[in-house]
């Protein structure tokens, strides 16, 4: 196509016009963070304003900035000068007062959606020396992450798994756990690693990371492991309630180390080991009538739901019929908790979810060449997911839970 004078300056105007933009936004962030740091100062400043000489002078006062520095945001690369503070008092250097701004921390470089991005680009494949790139694809700026800078993170995440994974238990009490084993491949590794997962719900309704530790494999051995080593960070009670898959390690390793606790089996994964069971063409009819299972309104009208998907389907699908029937009682076991706690105990979808953006069950990790750094990886990922977890509906009923009071098709028993 010939470029006309009229097209060069359609281009022109858009080009210009996006570039506007961008600064725009990346002005305006600019502009908030300073006016946010600057709050913070002057509070700083009016904390100590009482401090004053002989004179009524006052001793802590303005002292101009600090070195402008650089910081790697989602808006591009951001400037800013740190107001700082001179201290005339007389005491000596340790003594002397700072200010620190909690929103641009000293030392600063990346913001944490930044930090965020490497993990997932790590475990997308994307090598070390072409962050950089990508990373500048993604702010529309360039951005300079080395290769070696990449490294020293990974490094730093690992030294932070291992310092959360001896973290103390002893005034932790959850009342809800989600487990599973998230499996992928790892280069330089014959076989699929595992992570195995714990999530928890505290007595006050919010949702944390309880334990992810890497395995061969869900077997007895590695979930007990984990289990006795949050005994050993001083995990005095056990969950009251338990979702997770039909993996018999985890099952046989909870029963020995916390066997009050309730079983509970995923639906969404019994639901997926049926239908595998059957033929296409019956799939959507099965899948309705589990529907009508599980979210039955009570216990009784649930079996009778499983009643009749054995009688439809028992006589052709005898394995589809066997795999429902295994386990039937814990199945079932959330009708004996809050209903307003249903759709969130008769599944495991709080990790699924959490994990779905780097699809571990399926996708290759080609960038991460030990089982440690795919560890790390995994564990920052979900460190960051965690600060976005909600708590549980209606989570002022776990109270009553913990007391040990009765529950009869998720309605609270009269005392």
């Amino acid at each position: 196509m010939q470029l006309t004078d009229l097209n060069f300056n359609k281009i022109f105007t858009k080009s210009l016009c996006e570039e506007s933009l961008e600064e725009i936004i990346r002005e305006g962030a600019k502009k908030v963070v300073k006016m946010a740091v600057m709050e913070e100062f002057e509070t700083f400043l009016q904390r100590y304003s009482q401090l004053k000489d002989q004179d009524g002078k006052r001793l802590i006062v303005r002292n101009g900035y600090h070195k402008e520095r650089n910081v790697m945001s989602s808006a591009g690369i951001l400037k800013f000068k740190i107001p700082r503070i001179a201290d005339r008092r007389a005491v000596g250097k340790e003594e002397r007062l700072n200010f620190h701004s909690c929103i641009i921390p000293p030392y600063l470089r990346r913001t944490s959606e930044i930090d965020e991005f490497i993990p997932y680009l790590y475990l997308k494949g994307i090598s070390s020396g072409d962050f950089s790139g990508v990373l500048s694809q993604l702010l529309g700026r360039e951005v300079n992450l080395s290769a070696t800078t990449v490294s020293r993170l990974k490094k730093k995440w690992e030294k932070e798994h291992a310092e959360w994974s001896h973290r103390d238990l002893s005034c932790k009490r959850y009342v809800y756990w989600w487990t599973d084993g998230i499996y992928f491949s790892i280069r330089m590794e014959k076989e699929r690693n595992c992570m195995l997962v714990i999530m928890g719900v505290l007595s006050n309704g919010k949702k944390e990371l309880v334990a992810i530790e890497e395995g061969p494999r869900e077997s007895e051995l590695s979930w007990r492991s984990i289990l006795m080593n949050l005994k050993n960070k001083g995990l005095q009670h056990g969950p009251l309630f338990v979702t997770g898959d039909g993996a018999l390690g985890f099952w046989k390793a909870l029963e020995k180390e916390f066997p009050q606790t309730v079983q509970q089996r995923c639906w969404v994964h019994k639901t997926a080991n049926v239908l595998d069971k059957l033929p296409k063409s019956v799939q959507p009819e099965a899948k309705s009538r589990i529907h009508e299972i599980y979210l039955a309104p009570g216990k009784e009208l649930a079996l009778k739901a499983l009643d009749e998907f054995v009688a439809l389907f028992g006589a052709k699908y005898p394995k589809a019929v066997a795999c429902l029937l295994k386990d039937k009682e814990k199945t079932l076991a959330f009708y004996d908790f809050p209903a307003e706690h249903w759709r969130h105990i008769r599944s495991t979808n709080a990790i699924e979810s959490t994990f779905a953006t780097v699809r571990l069950r399926t996708y290759k990790t080609r960038g991460c060449l030990s089982r440690q750094t795919a560890l790390a990886m995994v564990f920052k990922l979900a460190q960051s997911a965690e600060k976005r977890w909600q708590r549980i509906h209606k989570y002022e009923l776990l109270a009553v839970v913990l007391e040990g009071r009765r529950f009869i098709d998720g309605v609270r028993k009269a005392a």
